[in-house]
């Protein structure tokens, strides 16, 4: 008999390690509670993350077999169970973030352990260590085989323990969607229905983004990032519906697949650099003068900067925990750069707020948007007023987010930084003035960022 030891894999389609126990032998399906680590998760994810397990648990029972819950350190745990069932392997998936690849590694320590490659598509090991630019990676990760998605075990072997242990309890104070693989499949069923073969067109559309939230882009990244679905089932459909159309359908779901590749650069990242969630992943002559202005970082998490797209971005955070990609750049180069705040400090806020955090995707991007990471360009800067001009021009996401300028006219919203005081009081009271002055503080980030690399 195999174990398979479940984590952030809250599926039985498309769960390589699971297939492969499968494959082997009879499987007696594991999850270990850590208290610490369901400690260490924002609240709405984790509440996500307990409803998805219960989703998984009923998935067994449905299929005569049961999941076996436990507690504790895994190792410890899992050698209590290889004791009372008399396992011969266990079998997992392979993670990345160094915290869990302790845990695998004392796992190994005390017993037979098989190892699959689940997180992505193509294994971060069988490419180059680094890549200089994102094209070049996408090149060499286009050329690697993509599985297909792996079957579901035959229920004939699994295993029911005949122990009705509890799962952690459901207690959500927030509204959440659907959890598990039957509302991620059908969410992307929604999404390849009516959305994929537009995407391109709409994906940086935010007033579409208000119009329709899955559609405009798939909305699937809290599925993905709690491994509701796996990735190899995601591709196949998105690749399935790219050879079945042509021209510009055919140019959208390409992409879409294109977009799958920046999660896989992440994951290729934090496999080969383990300091990617602690430290700059690129080097500097200098040291990045951050100011760090604790009042500025509060602001700005409360969506109080005066900068309408930035603080639509932040209330869509605090209200959904999801930020549309767009504004979900914006407010992060407009910290790192406009406010001059170290992007670890944007990363763990986001962590701890987002029910889509992934830890590879959330540390992976901060660092490209702050200039730390693997963005080509020295120093990019994103103008929260050009950007609001362009992706939301009628203001239709700023005021679904901001009610305090619902009644001001577009043209207004978009010139809002550099209204005079005089204006702004008459035009929407509550809602505050700029913290920062615009062209300045883009002068001050190129300068620091300059002094960084050695420039000046």
């Amino acid at each position: 008999m195999n174990v398979f030891w479940h984590r952030r894999d809250l599926r039985l389609r498309d769960n390589r390690g699971l297939a492969m126990a499968a494959r082997d032998g009879e499987v007696l399906p594991v999850f270990v509670v850590e208290e610490e680590l369901l400690r260490r998760i924002g609240d709405r994810q984790r509440a996500f993350f307990i409803a998805g397990l219960h989703e998984l648990r009923e998935a067994y029972r449905e299929r005569g077999a049961d999941l076996l819950v436990c507690e504790g350190d895994p190792a410890l745990a899992l050698a209590d169970v290889r004791e009372r069932y008399d396992v011969d392997a266990v079998y997992y998936t392979t993670h990345y973030r160094p915290a869990r690849c302790n845990r695998e590694r004392r796992v190994e320590r005390r017993f037979p352990t098989v190892a699959a490659v689940d997180l992505t598509l193509v294994d971060p090991t069988d490419l180059a260590p680094a890549y200089p630019s994102h094209s070049e990676f996408y090149d060499d990760w286009t050329a690697g085989p993509k599985p297909d998605p792996a079957p579901a075990p035959d229920p004939d072997r699994l295993v029911d323990p005949d122990e009705d242990r509890d799962l952690p309890a459901l207690e959500a104070e927030f509204e959440l969607p659907a959890a598990g693989y039957e509302a991620a499949r059908r969410r992307y069923d929604r999404f390849l229905g009516d959305g994929i073969e537009t995407y391109a067109e709409t994906r940086d559309d935010l007033s579409a983004a208000v119009d329709r939230p899955v559609g405009a882009v798939s909305r699937m990244s809290p599925y993905i990032a709690a491994g509701m679905i796996g990735i190899r089932e995601v591709w196949a459909d998105a690749t399935d519906r790219h050879e079945r159309v042509a021209g510009a359908a055919r140019r959208n779901v390409e992409k879409f697949r294109y977009e799958l590749s920046w999660r896989e650069a992440n994951y290729h990242l934090l496999a080969h650099d383990p300091d990617l969630l602690s430290k700059n992943h690129k080097e500097f002559p200098n040291t990045i003068a951050w100011r760090n202005d604790d009042a500025d970082f509060a602001a700005w998490k409360r969506g109080e900067t005066g900068y309408p797209l930035v603080d639509a971005g932040m209330r869509q955070l605090e209200r959904e925990g999801y930020i549309h990609n767009r504004p979900r750049q914006v407010v992060a180069s407009f910290l790192t750069k406009h406010l001059l705040v170290d992007w670890q400090r944007g990363a763990r806020h986001f962590e701890a707020e987002l029910l889509d955090h992934d830890p590879a995707t959330n540390y992976g991007n901060w660092q490209w948007v702050a200039s730390t990471g693997t963005d080509t360009v020295d120093v990019r800067i994103f103008d929260p007023v050009a950007q609001t001009a362009k992706y939301d021009p009628d203001a239709d996401y700023v005021r679904e987010y901001v009610p305090a300028l619902r009644e001001v006219p577009a043209g207004k919203i978009l010139e809002w930084p550099t209204l005079d005081r005089a204006e702004r009081q008459r035009l929407a009271p509550d809602y505050p003035g700029p913290i920062v002055d615009r062209d300045a503080a883009y002068e001050r980030a190129q300068r620091v960022f300059e002094s960084a690399l050695g420039k000046r």
